[in-house]
C-alpha cells in the first residue's frame, strides 16, 4: 500500500511540475529570431512574443557573392553594410553581431534570444503542423527536398547554422505547407495514375500556409464570425499568389498545387495552362523542359501577359491607365481568375461567409478588388467604395448590406512564425 502511495504522490508531483512549466511558459515574455533564408538571401525579424513589436528586423542579401547587411533596429533608421558572406554562416553571424551592437543593437546579448522559429516551404505530407527541429525532423524534411529542391536545402543551411551559432536555443520549423494537409482526398488528388500518388507523392500541396492560417483566424475574430461554424475565402495576391478555402477554420482546399506554379495568374508564374502547351511550345522555340519551365516560371504571368513591360501591379496600372491595352489585358486575365477561384470554393464549401485579401496586392491594389467584386453580385456582395480607397490596413471594403462579408487584413507570416514557435517552447 505505502508503495502505491508512494507512486500516486509522485505522479501528483510530476503533474504538478507540468503544470508549473506550462505555466510560465505561458507567462514568459520571449524574444524570438525569425528566420526565412533562401538560396542567396536571408529576412530575419526578432519579434517580443509578449508585445508582439517587433524589434529589429531587416535581410542579407547576395549572399555567396558580395554580400549585403540591411538591420533596421524598431524607431531607428535603416543600416546597410557591404561586407563579404561568402556563405550562410557569416550573414547570420553579421545579423547577431548587428542585433547585439552596443550602439544600435536591439538586445544587449545573444543569451536575450530565446527561440528560433524558420519558415520551411515544404513538408509533404509529413508535417501537418509546425514541428520542434531535432535531428529527427531535419531528416524528414530532407525526405522532402525533391518536392521544394530550391528552398527547403537553403532552408535547412539557416536552421544548421542556427544551432551552430547559438547552440542550445530551441528552433522551430514552421512550414508553408502544414495549413493545407487538412484537404481531403478529391481536393488533393490530380487525375493521374494512382501509381504517381503513392510512389512519389506527386498531389496537391499548396503554399503560403503560414499565411493563410494567419489571415483566416484573424477574419473571424476581425469579422465577429463563429469559428466553429464559418466559411472563409482567403486571396493571397502579390509576385506569388494563391487563394485558399478554409471551412471552421481548416483549409479544405486551395489553388496553388505540387508546386507554387499552379493557380492564378502571378507576376512571372502562368498559372494554369493546358498541359499540352508546353510540349507544343518546346517544338516551336527548341526547348527542353527545364527551359519550358524556365519559359512558365520567370518569364509567363503578369510579365509575359503585359508583353514583358513589368510583373509589378503598379507599374502595370499606370501603364493601363495611359491606354497601354497590353497592361490593361494582364490585369483583366488576373482579376477574372481569382473571381473564378472565388466562385469556385463557394461552391466547394456550399457558400461563404467572408473573402478576405491580403499581401502585397491584395492589401495595396484598389482596382483588382474592385474589379473582382464585380463579379460577385450573384452572391449579393456590394462594395463600399469610399472603403476600398485604403491600401494596407485592416478594413472591412464591403457596405453594411452585404450578403457576404469582404475585407482586407494584412498579412503577418512573421509574426505568425513566432506564434508557432512560442507555442512549441
Amino acid at each position: 500500500m505505502k508503495g502505491k502511495a508512494d507512486r500516486n504522490i509522485r505522479r501528483l508531483v510530476s503533474g504538478l511540475w507540468t503544470v508549473f512549466e506550462i505555466c510560465c511558459r505561458q507567462n514568459m515574455k520571449m524574444n524570438v529570431l525569425v528566420i526565412n533564408c533562401g538560396s542567396s538571401s536571408l529576412k530575419y525579424q526578432l519579434i517580443n512574443s509578449d508585445s508582439e513589436a517587433v524589434l529589429a528586423k531587416g535581410l542579407c542579401e547576395r549572399i555567396g557573392i558580395d554580400g549585403r547587411l540591411v538591420y533596421q533596429k524598431a524607431g531607428c533608421d535603416k543600416e546597410i553594410t557591404e561586407a563579404a558572406m561568402p556563405t550562410h554562416k557569416e550573414a547570420i553571424q553579421m545579423v547577431l553581431d548587428a542585433l547585439t551592437n552596443d550602439k544600435t543593437g536591439a538586445i544587449g546579448s545573444l543569451k536575450e534570444v530565446n527561440a528560433i522559429g524558420h519558415r520551411v516551404v515544404h513538408g509533404g505530407e509529413k508535417f501537418a503542423s509546425s514541428a520542434v527541429i531535432t535531428d529527427e525532423m531535419i531528416k524528414a524534411v530532407e525526405e522532402c527536398n525533391d518536392l521544394a529542391p530550391l528552398h527547403n536545402p537553403a532552408n535547412l543551411i539557416g536552421i544548421r547554422v542556427c544551432a551552430d551559432l547559438m547552440p542550445g536555443v530551441p528552433q522551430v520549423a514552421v512550414f508553408d505547407t502544414a495549413f493545407h494537409q487538412t484537404m481531403p482526398a478529391k481536393a488533393y488528388l490530380y487525375g493521374l495514375p494512382l501509381d504517381f500518388y503513392k510512389k512519389y507523392k506527386v498531389r496537391r500541396y499548396g503554399f503560403h500556409g503560414t499565411s493563410h492560417s494567419f489571415v483566416s483566424k484573424r477574419a473571424v475574430e476581425f469579422l465577429g464570425l463563429d469559428k466553429d461554424n464559418s466559411k472563409v475565402i482567403v486571396c493571397h495576391l502579390g509576385n506569388g499568389s494563391s487563394i485558399s478555402a478554409v471551412v471552421n477554420g481548416k483549409c479544405v482546399d486551395t489553388t496553388m498545387g505540387l508546386t507554387p506554379l499552379e493557380g492564378v495568374v502571378m507576376g512571372t508564374r502562368s498559372g494554369n495552362i493546358d498541359p499540352a502547351i508546353m510540349e507544343f511550345i518546346a517544338k516551336k522555340e527548341n526547348l527542353d523542359i527545364e527551359g519550358v519551365m524556365n519559359v512558365l516560371n520567370k518569364k509567363s504571368g503578369l510579365l509575359g501577359l503585359s508583353g514583358g513591360l513589368s510583373s509589378d501591379f503598379r507599374d502595370l496600372n499606370e501603364a493601363a491607365e495611359g491606354g497601354n491595352e497590353d497592361a490593361a489585358n494582364a490585369i483583366d486575365v488576373l482579376c477574372y481568375g481569382i473571381a473564378k477561384f472565388v466562385g469556385g470554393y463557394v461552391a466547394a464549401m456550399n457558400g461563404v461567409d467572408a473573402i478576405v485579401f491580403t499581401a502585397g496586392i491584395g492589401e495595396n491594389a484598389i482596382p483588382v478588388r474592385e474589379k473582382v467584386v464585380s463579379y460577385l453580385g450573384y452572391l449579393g456582395v456590394t462594395l463600399d467604395k469610399d472603403a476600398n480607397g485604403h491600401r494596407g490596413e485592416e478594413i472591412v471594403i464591403s457596405t453594411p448590406d452585404s450578403k457576404v462579408k469582404v475585407a482586407v487584413i494584412p498579412t503577418n507570416e512573421e509574426l505568425a512564425i513566432c506564434r508557432e514557435t512560442v507555442a512549441l517552447v
